[in-house]
């Protein structure tokens, strides 16, 4: 049995033991003191950290893995496993993290598509970008890093999960080749590809929408669901928000469905979540309540915690801890 399903497993019998997941810190902006202090928690079993593709490959074929090795080294230095992802989008106008090489070759024809926003009947803003994985050029260098990482750390790290599939573009002004079946085709690619290389660490994708698609019509989400649970893949998404119509219409009902056949199920509590409200009390929701409906509802082993949850600044005892600013 390898590594990945050996992990699984443990952390599926934890968390029958404890009656509820794993708990991870997801790094978001935290500083390294904040990060060791959360991490030496015993409540606390890893890290996931996220890298963008720049930051690891900054010339063509030319990787530096530095400070996964880094990060890896403290984090097992505190006896915790580490989860790493790897960014393809960028959810700010100034974050063009893809290398040089992609951005400036003709052949990758831009490297990167606008990211789009809007609210009701407000004309649509940009907000970030994405890595055009479309372009056949293009997701063949992202498979080449995807297998750089796994010949250095598969076995020694927990995991590695690729970004949510959620993309949201002006598709009347598109010149990057575009289609909705293109798009699905490619993230589909790049996650076989991930699991062919990664034999022992855990391979997650990031799930919650699909462009086109809502409520399943186009048959992805399905898809997605049953190629994971054939390859031994696991899933998961940026969010837990207890019932949201969005994703009650989308993702969750597959997590119900798909768990037990699923080897992880890997999902992020982040900055934003935690302002979601609960219809019922009007209050955000608190961590028995994100907890209650990501074990008993979606099937969630581990969650990525984000170090500004309330509770993390608690002590046993419910008090407030004294290192709370």
């Amino acid at each position: 049995m390898t590594f990945r399903f050996l992990l699984a497993a443990a952390y599926l019998a934890a968390s029958a033991a404890a009656a509820e997941p794993a708990n991870f810190i997801y790094s978001g902006d935290a500083d390294e003191v904040t990060l060791t202090r959360l991490l030496q928690r015993p409540d606390i079993e890893g890290l996931q950290q996220i890298y963008s593709w720049r930051q690891l490959e900054p010339g063509e074929g030319v990787y530096d893995f530095s400070e996964v090795e880094a990060d890896l080294a403290r984090t097992e230095a505190l006896g915790k496993q580490f989860f790493i992802q790897i960014q393809d989008r960028f959810f700010s106008n100034e974050a063009r993290r893809l290398p040089d090489y992609i951005l400036t070759d003709p052949i990758y024809e831009g490297g990167l598509v606008a990211q789009m926003d809007g609210n009701g009947e407000e004309l649509a803003f940009q907000q970030g970008w994405a890595a055009i994985q479309w372009n056949d050029a293009l997701r063949t260098r992202f498979q080449a890093l995807l297998t750089a990482l796994a010949e250095e750390f598969d076995g020694r790290i927990a995991g590695i999960n690729l970004p949510e599939t959620a993309i949201d573009i002006d598709m009347e002004a598109d010149t990057t080749g575009f289609s909705c079946d293109a798009y699905f085709d490619a993230e589909l690619d790049n996650l076989r590809h991930a699991r062919s290389v990664f034999a022992e660490s855990n391979v997650v994708q990031y799930e919650n929408f699909w462009p086109c698609e809502w409520n399943n019509d186009h048959g992805y989400m399905e898809r997605l669901f049953e190629t994971a649970a054939a390859d031994g893949i696991g899933l998961g998404g940026p969010d837990i928000a207890p019932y949201r119509k969005g994703q009650m219409k989308n993702a969750y009902p597959f997590f119900h469905d798909y768990h037990d056949r699923l080897p992880v199920v890997a999902m992020a509590i982040q900055e934003p979540t935690l302002k979601y409200r609960n219809d019922e009390t009007g209050k955000p929701y608190t961590r028995a309540e994100f907890v209650d409906f990501a074990e008993n509802y979606l099937g969630v082993d581990i969650i990525f915690w984000t170090p500004d949850a309330p509770w993390l600044f608690e002590d046993r005892t419910g008090g407030r801890a004294a290192s709370q600013p």
